[in-house]
């Protein structure tokens, strides 16, 4: 017999049967629902939003058993350990699984809050692993002895691991042969390399932590959407409100037609110089291409790539890009800053599913503004902004009360929640 969630896999269940999965009400073993749940999670765009919020308030008891368990199916291992989904409690059970890869944790480490950290150092397991040590030592929020002890157990992670493999045939082994007189020295030269990567202090040994960060977002985002990707094809750029609301009038500057010079038809055509007078022309250097015409030559997979791992500028056009995996992968980038978030957020020319995927990432919902400019935005979903109205201040609900952009639904709603807060205010 088929488990459940084959079934579900397979789009075999009823409505009704997806929405009970959802809420974790189906009669199944608890590791089974938590698998479930994490698919409707990730991959089912009806009921995940349900399910993720089931799993933030899922039993801790069956989660701590799954977050041990080497068994537990990696996506599962992999959604409770993402920085958005992570509970403390879950933290020292999953560093310790082995189940999870030292990448995983070394991603994890990148922006590890202080509350993190702390978890990391007192893992045993974490101090055997030298590529989430040497993450953790650039982290701003360790202390100086911290930092001395990590480099410690970074060196002692580095000497206790074996020099050679003791099973490997002859013929496999790095032992200098006749007529390679250089193989001892290339052999110190490793070694001298990766003597420095672990005493760098600040760098991973692969490049920076942005950099490594950037190709493991790409990577896991391309696996991720790799169906939408194949059914967007080849699909070119397409700015949402069109270039010139995206670029600006400036851009795109008027040449009156009498400023351009004509030749006169009637003039003599000068005799050709001789081909020894002739001055050698200077090399033409290319010309640089600007953000949006190296965006206008990539495919789809290019765009997403961008992204993930190109600049501010390049984000500021990305985020409007009509293509939706696109647009998303924009907000899935390791550099995105609040700032740009927050911009992003008031922004009435990108896709609604922009505006709906941001609130659900905790870091940027921590950050009042974003909030607030979500609300004010007449292009957020009217069931998104009368969602959000509860976090707002008193003096903003009265501003968005006034603010003739916004639905009339919105703005009775926030003259409401005004006068309530102000009524709560005068009775204390």
């Amino acid at each position: 017999m088929a488990r459940t969630i084959d079934q579900i896999r397979a789009s075999k269940l009823p409505s009704n049967m997806m929405q009970f999965a959802a809420r974790g009400a189906l009669q199944v073993s608890p590791p089974e629902n938590i698998e479930i749940l994490v698919h409707l999670a990730r991959h089912n765009p009806v009921f995940g939003e349900v399910a993720r919020m089931t799993l933030a308030g899922w039993d801790e008891k069956s989660s701590l058993a799954a977050a041990a368990d080497p068994q537990t199916p990696a996506e599962v291992l992999d959604y409770l350990v993402s920085p958005d989904n992570l509970r403390p409690k879950l933290l020292p059970a999953l560093l310790e699984n082995p189940s999870i890869p030292e990448s995983r944790l070394a991603k994890l480490a990148i922006g590890a809050s202080r509350e993190t950290i702390d978890a990391m150092l007192n893992s045993t397991r974490v101090r055997t692993l030298p590529r989430v040590l040497q993450t953790l030592m650039s982290s701003p929020f360790l202390k100086k002895e911290e930092a001395e002890e990590l480099k410690r157990a970074a060196s002692a992670s580095k000497a206790a691991a074996p020099k050679e493999p003791a099973a490997l045939p002859i013929e496999h082994q790095n032992v200098p042969t006749e007529g390679s007189e250089s193989a001892p020295e290339s052999l110190a030269e490793s070694e001298s390399e990766s003597e420095s990567e672990f005493n760098s202090g600040s760098e991973l040994p692969a490049g920076s932590a942005d950099e490594w960060a950037a190709d493991e977002a790409l990577s896991g985002y391309l696996k991720e959407h790799e169906r939408d990707i194949a059914a967007e094809g080849e699909k070119p750029f397409h700015a949402i409100g069109g270039i010139v609301e995206l670029l600006g009038a400036d851009y795109f500057p008027v040449v009156d037609e009498a400023e351009t010079p004509l030749s006169e038809p009637d003039a003599p055509t000068p005799a050709p110089a001789p081909r020894a007078a002739l001055p050698k022309k200077p090399p033409v250097a290319p010309k640089r291409e600007n953000a949006l015409q190296k965006i206008s030559h990539l495919d789809v997979k290019g765009r997403i790539q961008l992204a993930l791992k190109g600049n501010k500028e390049e984000r500021s056009l990305l985020i409007r890009d009509g293509t939706k995996v696109v647009a998303l992968a924009v907000l899935e980038a390791p550099k995105l800053s609040d700032g740009e978030v927050e911009k992003f957020a008031s922004q009435k020319n990108v896709l609604e599913s922009v505006l709906r995927q941001i609130p659900l990432k905790r870091r940027f919902m921590k950050n009042y503004k974003v909030v607030r400019n979500l609300v004010s935005n007449p292009r957020t979903p009217l069931d998104l902004g009368l969602g959000l109205m509860k976090h707002l201040l008193v003096a903003d609900l009265k501003n968005i009360s006034g603010n003739k952009e916004v639905s009339e639904t919105v703005r009775k709603l926030a003259l409401k929640m005004y006068k309530q807060k102000l009524d709560q205010a005068a009775k204390k």
